[in-house]
């Protein structure tokens, strides 16, 4: 892989490199500014809690002389006055205390063998100590109470670590989902890919190789939408064509002596043109799709209902007077008037029962007819597939589409289609929809 390759910000790969070029130079300025505002290199002026200056005060003491000491003292006192050093009495010297403890071990190291500490006595401050001097002569003063060391967890370093390490993961996480943002928006754009609307293009934006999946899912979009109008223009045209000669044939079977004869021809006719009008309605694309629109799901249900009680058909609706959902009217009843066909067909009566909960309408179908077997109940989804020969009684009727649309129109809304077993005997066909649509979807 050449260098300029791998350095283009147009690219992933440069992308990338940039975001770890950056990660790296934020860390160094976190972690130089840390060190400007903590000046680990600067000594602390109260890391020694006043022991340089006792130690010092002490020795300028001895080096003074006896009559100015006095004036060296008080000099001392007004300069560091938390030292609350003073001058004590001549007398015997006192034990010599060992230096137990921090404090006490660094003082006595920087003041030298010379010097010798001692405790005084009834004393009820316990950071006051007494000093000796080479002379004889003593002063006391007061110790800086030790300072508990802060924790490792809770030190500058520390800290400046976690800051960095956040912000580094932050900065790593923004630029992550910046990068896979363009792949999110291509599978939701392929989830939605219908071929009857006209749905927008992918953006082409982002990385170089992101822009160039865009482009070609785009050119693949129209090519496939391109496929599709041609099959539905040619057969378009096959079906004017061939309702020319089929008009044709039905005029001349009119003169048939035979009536048997004349009666199969027409038969023969008649279902030719059913089949070529089937096979149309669910080939046909749609441009003018509806709008989804607030439906009063049981006011539809309730039309299917008498459209076929008033051909003389056995069909009762089940369910509340009135249910609204977003949904297209018309693929709506489409579909259910497509299952009711099925059902009284292959069964003496049908039942539409309508179910409603907040978030789904639930639609089922039920008739008395033989149904379909567990084997052959995913088959007869597809198109042009029928059922068992229990359904097919009558060969002349039906060519496996009823099912197939009905399906499609019901995931058109988000919804599925199912097929369940009645009791004792019958098919159950069970649509379930979404009462709200959360984005527009074609239908079939």
């Amino acid at each position: 892989m050449k260098l300029t390759s791998v350095l283009n910000l147009r690219r992933i790969s440069g992308q990338i490199a940039a975001l770890v070029v950056v990660s790296i130079v934020a860390l160094h300025l976190i972690i130089t500014a840390s060190f400007l505002i903590h000046r680990p290199d600067q000594p602390d002026l109260f890391s020694d809690r006043g022991h340089a200056q006792l130690v010092i005060s002490a020795q300028l003491l001895a080096a003074a002389s006896a009559p100015e000491r006095p004036r060296l003292l008080a000099d001392i006192a007004r300069t560091f006055p938390r030292l609350g050093i003073e001058a004590l009495p001549p007398g015997p010297l006192p034990a010599a205390v060992e230096p137990d403890g921090l404090a006490l071990h660094v003082l006595q190291r920087r003041l030298g063998n010379n010097y010798r500490l001692f405790a005084l006595p009834n004393e009820e401050d316990s950071h006051r100590i007494g000093i000796a001097l080479p002379d004889g002569s003593m002063i006391a003063g007061t110790l800086m109470p030790e300072q508990r060391l802060r924790p490792f967890w809770a030190g500058p370093w520390m800290m400046t670590v976690l800051f960095a390490v956040i912000s580094v993961t932050l900065l790593g996480l923004w630029a992550a989902r910046t990068l896979t943002a363009p792949l999110s928006s291509f599978a939701k754009a392929a989830e939605s890919f219908s071929l009857n609307g006209n749905p927008a293009p992918l953006p082409e934006r982002g990385p170089e190789e992101i822009r160039s999946v865009a482009k070609a899912l785009n050119r693949m979009r129209e090519r496939i939408t391109g496929l599709i109008d041609d099959r539905t223009k040619m057969l378009a045209a096959i079906s004017h064509d061939l309702r020319t000669p089929i008009t044709r044939m039905r005029l001349r079977s009119e003169f048939i002596e035979d009536e048997t004869q004349r009666a199969r021809m027409l038969g023969d006719l008649d279902q030719m043109r059913s089949m070529l009008e089937s096979v149309l309605s669910f080939l046909r694309n749609d441009r003018r799709l509806e709008q989804m629109t607030l439906v009063d799901v049981a006011s539809t249900l309730q039309l299917v209902t008498d459209q076929f009680t008033d051909m003389g058909h056995k069909v009762a609706y089940d369910g509340p007077e009135h249910a609204m959902a977003t949904a297209r009217p018309d693929d709506l009843h489409r579909s259910v008037t497509n299952l009711v066909e099925n059902a009284v067909r292959f069964g003496a009566e049908a039942t539409i029962r309508l179910g409603v909960s907040p978030d789904l309408i639930i639609i089922d179908v039920a008739d008395d007819g033989p149904g379909i077997s567990d084997a052959d109940k995913a088959n007869v989804l597809q198109p042009f597939v029928r059922g068992d020969d229990a359904r097919n009684m009558d060969e002349a009727e039906g060519f496996g589409l009823g099912l197939s649309i009905a399906n499609a129109i019901a995931i058109a809304h988000g919804g599925a289609l199912s097929l369940h077993d009645r009791q004792p005997r019958g098919l159950v066909v069970r649509i379930q929809l979404p009462v709200r649509q959360q984005e527009q979807k074609s239908a079939a």
